[in-house]
């Protein structure tokens, strides 16, 4: 029995599941790390901490695993962090700058007002957001004492997540990172996929700093010097999170799309071969190249806060003393009383792109309690995503049919009924909710054969429920009325 392991390097925390050839977790690790906030509005991770939090998930998802039976690794990760480290020595030479860190939104206001930004999205399919790597990058290079010297002359590396792993995994040997984290880096060429001379200049980053730039399935370097894991083992499979959850739910066909619930709730829609340019505050991004030459793009939409707006009810308020609590209370209730909550915490993202927006609850009464505010939030989380996908639909032109979703919040029923009811489709939820994972592990195994095609590998995707839309489309309108009311005072 050939094993392949997917390692899922998320915001919080590292999670390694080794997989059979049937879809069968046969181990599985997670460690956590610390988060470091310098200011406010900065967000940091040391990158020891994460590769340390890897190797001991690794080991704990290893156990009672015939390393020899491994056949391939794939990694998937948190797509816009930006790394910078010593070639030689392997050492950051500044903390990750993760994707929720704001400290670039005066840099990303000035090359607006440059008029810049309809550049930057005609060749990056990404609006000028500090969400993304580029400003991050280009803020280390001018801050970092000697930080822009040594980038010049050659001896620094930068990458995202996918691409320091890679590089640790492979003792050094390998510095690329795969298309789909390339793509949210604000510095490919979307059509090109390439690195954009035009966009190295205008952010300010030497080429001797960047990655090769790889597919997304097939071997690009073998495992040396790693605890637990025999050296030789191809690295195979790499994708950013959200792109990876796409092929773990196997929407491999135009219009086919996925959920992922989160820390926030990231959607993406499979385009084909076309990089479709949105119109509706939409992001374009490569989904996937695979090793046969295949290339799909995908339309995205993020919504910031997802999971994290119940874990604000658990630890801001004090509402509930454990996530898995909210749901029960929020079932104590019939509806939210009129209460409408905007999850804003950290500004809205698609197709509004308000980074100033704050969370807002309106339609608080005397009678509103503890649980129509619970009841409010998950459907905050459930509203802001039919402000995406009906972006979606316009753009791609067709509409929704179905939606997967994944994720840890996911697995709450009164979520997703909601979710289906006030989009008007049919929810899809697999067996195996760890699709991130799942995808890392579908494109490491395709590249290495452990599956032959992609047909086999859909044949492997197993659904556990399946919600359908059950409310009147009156009562939906008027629902959704009353979220745009919201959304305007946020």
């Amino acid at each position: 029995m050939r094993h392949v392991i997917a390692i899922d390097q998320g915001t919080t925390g590292s999670t390694v599941l080794v997989l059979d050839e049937q879809l069968q977790v046969r181990g599985r690790g997670y460690k956590e790390f610390r988060q470091i906030y310098p200011k406010p509005g900065w967000v940091e991770h040391d990158p020891e901490d994460i590769w340390a939090s890897v190797t001991a998930a690794l080991a704990k998802a290893m156990e009672g695993i015939d390393a020899a039976s491994v056949a391939a690794i794939g990694i998937t990760n948190q797509r816009e962090t930006a790394v910078i480290w010593d070639r030689k020595t392997g050492k950051a030479a500044h903390n990750a700058i993760v994707w929720q860190d704001r400290r670039t939104a005066d840099r990303c206001a000035e090359l607006k007002a440059q008029g810049k930004e309809a550049r930057v999205k005609q060749l990056t399919g990404l609006t000028l957001d500090p969400y993304f790597s580029g400003t991050k990058v280009s803020w280390m290079l001018n801050n970092v004492p000697g930080m822009a010297a040594a980038a010049r002359d050659g001896s620094l590396a930068f990458g995202t997540i996918d691409c320091y792993l890679l590089w640790r995994l492979t003792g050094g040997a390998v510095h690329a990172t795969d298309v789909s984290n390339a793509s949210r880096t604000l510095l490919l060429d979307l059509k090109e996929l390439a690195w954009s001379d035009e966009l190295l200049e205008l952010l300010g980053v030497p080429r001797a700093l960047l990655p090769n730039v790889v597919p997304s399935s097939g071997p690009v370097g073998t495992t040396k010097g790693v605890p637990g894991i025999r050296d030789g083992v191809p690295i195979a499979g790499l994708a950013g999170d959200q792109q990876s959850a796409l092929f773990g739910q196997t929407c491999f066909a135009p219009g086919d799309a996925k959920c992922t619930y989160g820390t926030g709730a990231f959607i993406l829609m499979n385009t084909g071969e076309w990089a479709v340019q949105s119109k509706s505050g939409l992001l374009t991004t490569v989904a996937w190249k695979l090793h046969t030459g295949e290339l799909r793009y995908a339309l995205e939409g993020s919504a910031f806060i997802a999971g994290a707006a119940v874990q604000w009810l658990r630890d801001g308020l004090g509402i509930i003393k454990s996530a898995s609590e909210i749901e029960e209370l929020a079932r104590s209730v019939p509806e939210s009383g009129g209460v409408i909550v905007v999850p804003a915490f950290a500004g809205l993202g698609a197709p509004h792109w308000r980074p100033d927006a704050r969370a807002a609850i309106t339609g608080v009464t005397r009678g509103t309690t503890k649980a129509h505010l619970a009841r409010a939030t998950l459907e905050g989380i459930a509203l802001q995503n039919v402000d995406i996908l009906r972006a979606m639909e316009r753009d791609a032109g067709r509409p929704l049919t179905m939606l997967k979703v994944d994720g840890g919040a996911a697995a709450n029923d009164l979520l997703m009924q909601f979710q289906s009811d006030v989009l008007g489709v049919e929810i899809a939820r697999p067996e195996l909710v760890e699709s991130t994972a799942l995808g890392a592990a579908f494109l490491a195994g395709l590249g290495t054969g452990v599956w032959k095609d992609l047909d086999t590998v859909k044949a492997t995707w197993r659904e556990q429920r399946r919600f359908k839309p059950t409310t009147d489309r009156a009562w939906v309108k008027e629902h959704l009325a009353r979220w745009d009311a919201a959304v305007a005072k946020a």
